[in-house]
């Protein structure tokens, strides 16, 4: 079976093409990493790479409840008992770095500034509504954009975060342009109004997120970053007037950097097709790709040439021994989607592994 062949991901030899894609758990209370996120990583070092989840490179970028950063002296020791923990059971983790961008609300933003999410433009998330730091539903905070010296700034954050999670032990990083947050609000032409360098063409709009990647390849050797985009989604907002256009043109160009791969979250189809038919011809290192893949999908994917790596979120989840039952072809354990999001043990550390229920002879 493919997904259990190994696989030479830059300088690192995964065991297996089974990744666990990035999941938002909301267990890092004051946006510091736990012994409890310690724990459920560990218990899932079998992936052939673990992504964290997201992780805000600096307090404005945060959307979200106790998610954790990668800014503080605080948080770097934190996620050092992660990445011990990790390597200590035989497993190979990268941190995603993130802003929200847009995607935020007032109570998130320092005291000192005025309140407002940072974005490409000031255009307000209408879709849904924010889950605020005090525990409750309002709607989005219009943004304000950022000025051209601030957008070097967020740059410099990102190579920030690069840097301490060298400090903290990651195998390397992962950059969210995924999902409707920073870097892809400032690729659509939907949330990107502006007129400067970083606006208007699809040179222009993929300007910033190109200079993360030169950021964050100053501080990790290229075959150490990765990258996520969702070409053609609409969650968060997100609309594009050509995403053809917009994810060939950022395809072509990351083949310059010899990155470890390209993550694709094929939330939406992108002109009708998956993004993997646009980015495939176009993108010539590892691409892993991600959605609603089971074990047969994910096999036939490798199979087909569709991908050279399958992420699985609520998958590995639910299951922390996730190869070990696709080599088996065992029964999944069912998630719960109560627990996906905030609390304790329960929904996050208490998913048992195949040994634990198979009944003795």
């Amino acid at each position: 079976m493919k997904l259990l062949t190994a696989y030479d991901l830059g300088p690192i030899t995964l065991p297996n093409r089974v990744l666990m894609a990035p999941m938002t758990r909301n267990r890092a209370p004051g946006n510091v990493p736990t012994d409890l996120m310690a724990t459920y990583y560990r218990q899932r070092a079998s992936a052939g790479l673990i992504i964290t989840e997201a992780t805000q490179v600096h307090p404005r970028g945060r959307g979200y409840p106790n998610t954790p950063g990668i800014h503080s002296d605080e948080q770097v020791e934190g996620w050092k008992t992660i990445t011990e923990a990790v390597h200590d059971a035989g497993g190979r983790i990268f941190l995603q770095l993130w802003h929200v961008g847009r995607v935020s609300h007032h109570s998130y933003q320092p005291d000192d500034e005025d309140g407002r999410p940072l974005a490409p433009s000031a255009v307000q998330l209408e879709e849904g509504q924010a889950f605020t730091a005090t525990g409750e539903m309002d709607d989005f905070t219009t943004p304000r954009a950022l000025t051209t010296e601030e957008v070097e700034d967020v740059v410099d954050q990102f190579a920030h975060g690069a840097e301490n999670a060298r400090r903290a032990g990651f195998d390397g990083v992962e950059i969210h342009g995924a999902n409707g947050y920073l870097l892809e609000q400032f690729l659509a032409t939907g949330t990107n109004q502006r007129t400067d360098r970083y606006g208007g063409s699809v040179e222009n709009r993929s300007r910033f997120l190109f200079e993360v990647v030169d950021a964050v390849t100053g501080v990790w050797d290229a075959d150490r970053v990765g990258i996520r985009l969702s070409p053609g989604s609409r969650f968060n907002g997100m609309h594009d007037e050509n995403p053809t256009e917009t994810f060939g043109f950022v395809a072509e160009n990351l083949n310059a950097y010899d990155l470890a791969y390209v993550h694709l979250a094929e939330n939406d189809p992108v002109d009708g097709r998956p993004a993997r038919k646009l980015v495939r011809p176009r993108y010539d290192g590892p691409l892993v790709v991600a959605g609603e893949y089971d074990r047969e999908s994910g096999e036939a994917a490798l199979q087909n040439d569709k991908a050279d790596l399958v992420a699985y979120a609520r998958r590995f989840l639910a299951n922390p021994d996730l190869p070990e039952r696709f080599a088996q072809n065992a029964p999944l354990n069912d998630w719960d989607r109560d627990t996906f999001y905030g609390g304790d043990a329960d929904g996050y550390t208490d998913y048992p592994t195949l040994e634990e229920t198979t009944e003795p002879l």
